[in-house]
């Protein structure tokens, strides 16, 4: 841990322990798995239950005193409202606070955090409530899904709408590709975050899915992409969608035979 995670760290529990609506606070993510000069802050702030409405309106000015903040905003393009993204400095640091009940604390949590401050035990009784468990890949969810996304890369890629095609790719080794070879490495199913050091045998995997702005580049990281989820899936239970993957496959080749459509439909 670098000097600024820890003091950043110790400013914030300094300035919220003040708060008795505060419960306590807890840090997650790289705090628990490893942090460099590239790892952000991520913490828990834990708040009494009667007093939650009230903190959840004044977190920007919670986040004010606890440092130089230079920008925040709330978290529901991730799906999570109660997120206050921050970025402090100088020097700069990322550094995400999440207001949570304590009430809330031990429900649907992926991970078991590490509690920096609390209030009376409040925290640690309240985690005890239910055990972590990190989000896995659906198996069958993916299959059931995965012909109609190659079917639908196939034609972005022959309208040539190469930026969707590209885009669309990368959500396949976000969603599917990153995840499942993580699984197979032993590790945290977390997209492909860190897989270049994770594992450097799914790392040149990933690689060969990578396309320019090239209508057959594109194409062969799709075939690629089918090429390495197939190889993924093997002796995995569950039902195959075979007739839609003959299909999709059959239209991917057909297209990328075919000249680009000039249709602006």
């Amino acid at each position: 841990m670098l000097p600024i995670h820890r003091e950043t760290a110790d400013r914030i529990i300094a300035e919220l322990s003040k708060d008795s609506r505060i419960a306590g606070i807890a840090a997650g993510g790289s705090w628990l798995t490893g942090m460099d000069a590239y790892s952000d802050l991520d913490l828990v702030i834990a708040v009494y239950p009667e007093s939650e409405a009230a903190v959840s309106r004044e977190r920007f000015a919670i986040a004010k005193r606890c440092g130089p903040l230079l920008t925040a905003f709330t978290g529901e393009h991730v799906g999570e409202p109660r997120l206050l993204i921050c970025l402090y400095g100088p020097p700069l640091l990322h550094v995400d606070l999440k207001f949570a009940a304590l009430s809330d604390l031990a429900t649907n949590r992926v991970e078991d955090p590490a509690i920096l401050w609390e209030r009376n035990d409040d925290v640690s009784r309240a985690l005890t409530g239910a055990r972590a468990h990190y989000p896995q890949p659906d198996l069958q969810w993916i299959e059931d899904r995965f012909w109609i996304w190659v079917h639908y890369g196939a034609l972005k890629i022959g309208r040539g709408e190469l930026f969707e095609a590209i885009d669309f790719i990368g959500y396949l080794r976000q969603q599917v590709l990153g995840p499942l070879l993580l699984l197979r490495a032993g590790k945290r199913p977390t997209g492909v975050r860190r897989i270049e050091q994770a594992s450097p045998e799914a790392s040149a995997a990933l690689e060969k899915t990578l396309c320019l702005h090239d209508r057959a580049s594109c194409g062969k990281a799709l075939r690629a992409a089918i090429d390495l989820y197939r190889e993924l899936r093997r002796g995995q239970d569950i039902a195959l969608r075979n007739a839609a993957e003959l299909a999709a496959v059959g239209y991917l080749d057909e297209t990328l035979s075919r000249p680009t459509a000039t249709s602006s439909s």
